[in-house]
């Protein structure tokens, strides 16, 4: 370890620059790197430093100048919660929060959400290893102390949604709403809110929760709310239309929400509080709106198109995706495969097994069809003890002929809104779509859910909705990097401060210069990094300490 000094001068001014080096030798060549950046440090302190290089092989004889040893350690991870900390002030989530206790516990459940994926003690455990008390300014907690903070989220749930509402909309409300559900299972079955419901996850046998997301046009989470896991689409959407009224004060706004959510209730309810909607309908919809004659199959042709129909009052909007036609097919080709398998698997057994009975084996291959939904253009019979199985040309011609289409309906006035326009703004609820991944896949994981309380449950779904606010400012931020947001903020947490001890007590901690990628974030996130961090000392107590004060308590 040595002392690297150099000096520049620009502008009349000259700045002084002290670099804690150290030598290492790779694949037989010498090099350096930096250890720390030292340049804030007063002069006395570099003195310090100096004289212990000098006689670090006796640093006894110091003691009458220096009143005892001095050394650098690395002390705390320091980067990732100074990044998203900047971030929360940036895009109004601490002046949302608020700045006493529970405001700031709040914002450190929400910080280790982004860092880290996991319950009430994994943000404990975060907090022991990052520099959440320094930074945030908070006193020593307990996982004790985290439940109840999600109960004083939901109790005040309306407020922040409130003012992160007019952090993101100055000038008023906006004119467009997006808004979708997604459901989320649960492992167990105490959960307040837990219910047998339609799960989006695949997932059978497990409860669920039904969430549902309100956003802006540009995808920008506004409010998020959770709801009985047996609650159907279209039934959660008269809270969000009077929370848009009343919260957002929206008037004469568009809501687009997806095919099935809004139907004739909901629209009836959109058009008492003259709001325009935009949606899709379902496949029958548009097998009976053929049957009918109001638009013709050949305008699916078309790049895209538009019917109008007079009585309803509505526009509907035709187009057909090539790629999803594509995709569609090969789905059919893969289930039909599928079923493939067991049909040989039954011929197999009645052919080697005499006991096997062909109305179970027949009955099998059916369910199965059934279940795949091809049953409608898959014959399967039985010609004696062999299974039989054809494909209706005729019926998969009919199947085939709505591949990749989809129908957008809307009450928009053509003088408002053109067809592209109307196409567009559906599209939007994409947003929705990737915040809904974001929130339940690998960067956020809402699951699994660790509470059973209702208002626990709504402040958890909560705390990963602020999160993603934050991480959804990083996706930005980062865009031209190729890496993750998970990658970047991996990176950050690797930069931790450098603790300088003299006498056996902490006097200062330094923040060292990041490495070249590291630095790339930073510049990207426009956020700076200070020379120093200020220690407080303050130390969040881990799950053995808590035990030992609870023993005590209880005695």
């Amino acid at each position: 370890m040595y002392l690297d000094r150099s000096k520049t001068t620009l502008n009349g001014k000259t700045y002084h620059r002290v670099l804690l080096r150290q030598s290492y030798r790779d694949q037989g060549k010498v090099k350096h790197r930096t250890v720390a950046n030292l340049s804030a440090c007063s002069p006395e302190e570099i003195q310090a430093i100096e004289l212990a290089f000098k006689h670090k092989k006796d640093l006894d004889s110091l003691k009458p100048a220096s009143q005892g040893p001095i050394h650098l350690r690395q002390g705390l991870c320091f980067g990732a919660v100074w990044v998203l900390h900047k971030l929360a002030q940036r895009t109004g989530l601490i002046d949302a929060l608020g700045s006493d206790r529970q405001g700031t516990l709040a914002l450190w459940q929400v910080l280790a959400r982004a860092i880290e994926q996991g319950s009430r003690l994994s943000a404990v455990r975060l907090a022991c290893s990052h520099a959440a008390c320094d930074i945030l300014g908070l006193d020593p907690f307990n996982e004790d102390q985290l439940y109840p903070n999600l109960v004083w989220l939901t109790e005040n749930q309306v407020r922040i949604e409130q003012r992160l509402f007019e952090h993101d909309h100055p000038k008023g409300c906006p004119d467009l709403f997006l808004y979708d559900v997604t459901s989320s299972y649960l492992e167990g079955d105490h959960n307040a809110l837990a219910a047998w419901g339609y799960n989006r996850d695949g997932k059978s046998g497990k409860k669920q929760i039904v969430i549902g997301l309100l956003c802006d046009g540009q995808g920008r989470p506004l409010s998020i709310e959770v709801f009985v896991g047996n609650t159907s689409d279209p039934k959660t959407v008269g809270s969000q239309i009077r929370k848009v009224v009343e919260r957002f004060g929206g008037k004469g706004v568009t809501f687009v929400g997806d095919r099935g959510m809004i139907k004739g209730p909901q629209i009836k309810e959109l058009g008492q509080e003259d709001f325009h909607y935009i949606t899709a309908i379902s496949k029958p919809q548009i097998e009976s709106l053929l049957e009918k004659k109001v638009f013709p199959m050949e305008l699916f042709d078309t790049p895209l198109s538009e019917v109008a129909s007079i009585p309803e009052k509505v526009r509907y909007i035709l187009r057909r995706n090539p790629q999803r036609a594509l995709e569609t097919q090969q789905c059919r080709q893969s289930k039909q495969s599928s079923l493939a398998k067991l049909f040989e698997q039954k011929n197999r057994c009645l052919e080697q097994k005499p006991k096997t009975q062909v109305k179970a084996a027949l009955k099998a291959v059916q369910g199965r069809a059934a279940q795949l939904k091809i049953d409608g253009w898959i014959r399967i019979h039985a010609e004696g003890r062999k299974l039989v199985m054809a494909v209706d040309e005729n019926a998969l011609a009919e199947a085939r002929k709505l591949d990749g289409c989809y129908v957008i309906k809307t009450d928009l006035l053509a003088d408002w809104a053109t067809t592209q326009v109307v196409h567009d703004r559906y599209k939007d609820l994409s947003l929705v779509e990737q915040n809904f991944r974001t929130s339940k896949t690998v960067e956020l994981e809402i699951r699994p859910v660790h509470v059973r309380l209702e208002s626990s449950t709504r402040g958890h779904v909560l705390v990963v909705m602020l999160a993603h606010r934050l991480i959804r400012e990083l996706q930005q931020c980062w865009a031209a990097e190729n890496l993750t947001v998970e990658e970047g903020i991996k990176q950050l947490s690797s930069l931790c401060v450098t603790e300088v001890i003299v006498n056996g007590t902490v006097k200062d901690q330094v923040v060292p210069e990041g490495r070249a990628q590291v630095k790339k974030l930073l510049e990207l996130a426009k956020v700076d990094m200070p020379k120093k961090l200020r220690y407080t000392g303050r130390i969040v107590p881990t799950k053995k300490d808590l035990k030992k004060s609870r023993t005590k308590r209880c005695q």
